[in-house]
């Protein structure tokens, strides 16, 4: 079946979101949702909004920023969504604080993005193996659920889901690291690499292995690979209230880069 694509219109317009403020406007999960029907399109004057009933992304070209085209398109997803509808904004610009808090809005979750340098790592470091698509997908799916149930989207991805994002472009199942106990699955390093940044797209400990160093020896792997691909930044997300991971991630070199905030109404 041929994988359903996205608008060129809204293409264009998130290659000039990302071009000017040096991040992409919406997730990979919301382009995910939208090609699959979970999630609606909205464009209109310059803007483009992609929204269920309960979480909305938005941009608004840069060419057209500051005259009212942001407000107009957040009333039009509020008339389409419920009352307690989340709105993601990516990266922590001013006049998206102000317009959230103009329509009785206030941040719920704070998303960081870090960023490290790689350095030369010799190529001994290794998660023990890769992942093998159609092989692989329930043990990964399991463990994914089992160690992000307390995550309100990570720990609900499905085999669709799964099945979309390895057809993305960037997708190569040699960055998707993975460590065995015997034959079962215990923990995974996923990268996304699109040069010039390669990012740790997730990483996962079974919970019962916890504690046991696997999430370090990880993010070794990842860095050792990543070297060897001649990426020389890495970037990753984490909830500003992952006390554990980000001290970890921190130690490993990784310093605040920007700041995603998710809004909603009181």
């Amino acid at each position: 079946m041929p994988r359903p694509s996205i608008p060129d219109s809204l293409a264009r317009l998130i290659e000039r979101c990302r071009d000017a403020d040096r991040q992409p406007p919406f997730s990979d999960g919301t382009l995910v949702q939208l090609r699959s029907g979970e999630k609606q399109l909205l464009e209109r004057d310059g803007a483009a909004a992609v929204y269920s009933a309960t979480e909305a992304e938005f941009a608004v070209d840069p060419a057209v920023r500051g005259r009212g085209i942001g407000t107009g398109v957040l009333e039009e997803i509020l008339k389409k969504s419920d009352p307690t509808v989340k709105i993601w904004a990516h990266g922590d610009h001013p006049a998206a604080s102000a317009l959230a808090a103009s329509h009785g809005f206030a941040p719920v979750r704070r998303l960081l993005q870090l960023r490290a340098p790689v350095e030369d790592t010799p190529a001994a470091q290794t998660a023990g193996s890769t992942f093998r698509p159609g092989v692989d997908d329930a043990a990964w799916l399991a463990l994914n659920s089992r160690a992000f149930a307390f995550h309100p989207e990570q720990g609900l991805v499905s085999q669709a889901d799964l099945e979309e994002l390895m057809r993305e472009p960037w997708f190569d199942a040699e960055d998707f690291l993975v460590l065995r106990d015997g034959d079962a699955l215990i923990g995974y390093c996923w990268l996304k690499i699109q040069e010039p940044i390669g990012e740790f797209y997730v990483v996962g400990v079974a919970p019962e292995r916890q504690g046991e160093g696997l999430g370090r020896q990880l993010m070794d792997a990842g860095f050792a690979r990543l070297a060897a691909r001649g990426i020389r930044t890495a970037a990753l997300y984490v909830e500003s209230d992952n006390v554990p991971a980000v001290a970890l991630y921190r130690s490993l070199g990784f310093s605040e880069h920007s700041l995603d905030i998710q809004y909603a109404r009181a």
